[in-house]
């Protein structure tokens, strides 16, 4: 199984969120420079968090983004689900495009099913909570500790 870059930028905004103290406000820029990645990939990306009501944005000049939830109340696996376009592993989970003339009578197709159905079942046992244990690393290599001041 494998994420698209989407969906792994939106879990890393979630966990820098996640990682603000008493809600404070963050900034697409101080995210996107904390990870080295695209401010513009961000943009997309926080927009379509915020459309699934996992994050706030507060407009105007001391605006920015903040969770809009506790981290316990945010899953993994519903996050993954909401980001990802589909999970079409093989061409015959897209019944509008399959054209393999052995679907009828394939069973990868069943296997490929069941490791989708536990690899999602892992991450939803997980939230946003479980993956910030180690906070006080994490704010280091994000260099959070230094925006206090």
């Amino acid at each position: 199984m494998r994420l698209t870059q989407y969906t792994d930028y939106s879990l890393r905004v979630l966990l820098y969120l996640g990682l603000q103290e008493d809600k404070k406000l963050s900034n697409i820029k101080d995210i996107a420079d904390a990870y080295a990645i695209s401010k513009n990939h961000l943009m997309k990306v926080t927009h379509e968090l915020g459309k699934a009501d996992l994050i706030e944005t507060v407009r105007g000049r001391n605006g920015g983004i903040r969770l809009a939830k506790s981290p316990k109340e945010i899953n993994v696996g519903d996050v993954v689900l909401k980001m990802e376009e589909d999970f079409h592993l093989v061409e015959c989970f897209n019944c509008a495009t399959n054209s393999c003339v052995i679907t009828p009578t394939c069973d990868l197709r069943h296997v490929l099913q069941e490791a989708y159905l536990a690899f999602l079942g892992v991450l939803k046992k997980y939230t946003l909570d479980d993956l910030l244990q180690r906070e006080h690393p994490m704010r280091s290599l994000l260099h959070l500790d230094e925006k206090k001041e």
